[in-house]
C-alpha cells in the first residue's frame, strides 16, 4: 500500500485531533499515564478510526502555512470534543468535594494524578469508584465510538464548528446539576448530623460536642456514602452516556 503525502498529512491531522481529545479523558490520558503510552494510543487510534480511503493521484498537498492553520483547527476541535469529558469528570469531582465538606476529611488533602488536582481521601474514593464504573459500563468504548462519529460530523481539514454558546451553557448546567444531585444525600446527612449535635449541646452542655462531632461526622459520611452508591451508580452511567453524546453534539455544524 502506497501512502501519498496528502494521506500522511490527513493522518497527522487525525492524530492531532485524537490526542487533543484523549488528554481530557482521565482513563485514557490522565497525568498518571506516561506520555509514551498516550502518544502510542493516539497513533494506534488514528490508524484505526480514520477511514483509509484512497485519494486521487493528483490530490493536492496542503501548503506549509495552511497546514499549520489546519493543525491549530484540529487542536481546537479536539479540545471542544474533550470539553464534554472535562464536564463529566469535573461534575464527579465537584460531587465528591461537596460530599467531603463538613465530613472531617477536608483537613487532609492529597494530589489526585488522574484529574491533576488535590482533594481529600473522601472525594478520591468517589472519583475512583466513578472511574471504575466508567470502565464497567464500557465507557471507554463509547468514547471511541464518539471519536469515530466526530470524523463524520466534522471531516478533517474542514471549517471550525460552532453550535452556539447556548448549547455549551446548557450542557454545562446539566452536568453541574448532576454533580449536585449526586452529592445531596451525603450533604443532607451531614447537615442533619450538625443539627443533632447542636441540639445535643443545648440539651446536655456537659457533653464535649466539639470533640465528639468529628468522629461522628466521619462515620455518618462513610455510612451515607455507602448507602448512596445504590442510587449514584445509575446516575453515573447516565452521566457517562450523556458525555459521549455531547462529544459529537458540541461539534455538529
Amino acid at each position: 500500500m502506497t501512502i501519498s503525502v496528502a494521506q500522511a498529512q490527513l493522518f497527522f491531522l487525525a492524530f492531532t485531533r485524537i490526542m487533543a481529545v484523549i488528554i481530557h479523558v482521565p482513563v485514557f490520558g490522565g497525568q498518571n499515564i506516561p506520555a509514551q503510552v498516550r502518544i502510542g494510543l493516539g497513533f494506534a487510534l488514528a490508524m484505526v478510526l480514520i477511514p483509509w480511503q484512497p485519494l486521487p493521484p493528483d490530490a493536492a498537498v496542503i501548503g506549509t502555512f495552511s497546514y499549520a492553520v489546519s493543525i491549530g483547527k484540529e487542536i481546537l476541535i479536539g479540545t471542544l470534543i474533550g470539553f464534554s469529558a472535562d464536564l463529566a469528570f469535573g461534575a464527579i469531582q465537584m460531587a465528591g468535594s461537596a460530599m467531603g465538606i463538613g465530613s472531617g476529611f477536608e483537613s487532609s488533602r492529597i494530589f489526585n494524578p488522574a484529574l491533576g488536582d488535590a482533594g481529600s481521601a473522601f472525594d478520591q474514593i468517589f472519583v475512583m469508584t466513578a472511574s471504575m464504573i466508567f470502565l464497567v459500563i464500557d465507557g471507554h468504548h463509547l468514547v471511541l465510538i464518539a471519536m469515530q462519529n466526530t470524523f463524520n460530523a466534522v471531516p478533517l481539514n474542514s471549517s471550525l464548528p460552532f453550535g452556539g454558546a447556548d448549547t455549551i451553557i446548557k450542557m454545562t448546567s446539566t452536568f453541574i446539576a448532576a454533580g449536585v444531585q449526586m452529592a445531596l444525600p451525603v450533604m443532607a446527612a451531614l447537615v442533619l448530623t450538625d443539627l443533632t449535635l447542636g441540639l445535643l449541646a443545648r440539651v446536655a452542655p456537659q457533653v464535649q460536642v466539639y470533640f465528639l462531632g468529628l468522629p461522628v461526622k466521619v462515620v455518618v459520611a462513610m455510612i451515607a456514602l455507602g448507602m448512596t452508591f445504590a442510587v449514584v451508580f445509575p446516575n453515573l452511567a447516565s452521566l457517562f452516556r450523556l458525555m459521549t453524546e455531547n462529544m459529537v453534539l458540541f461539534v455538529e455544524q
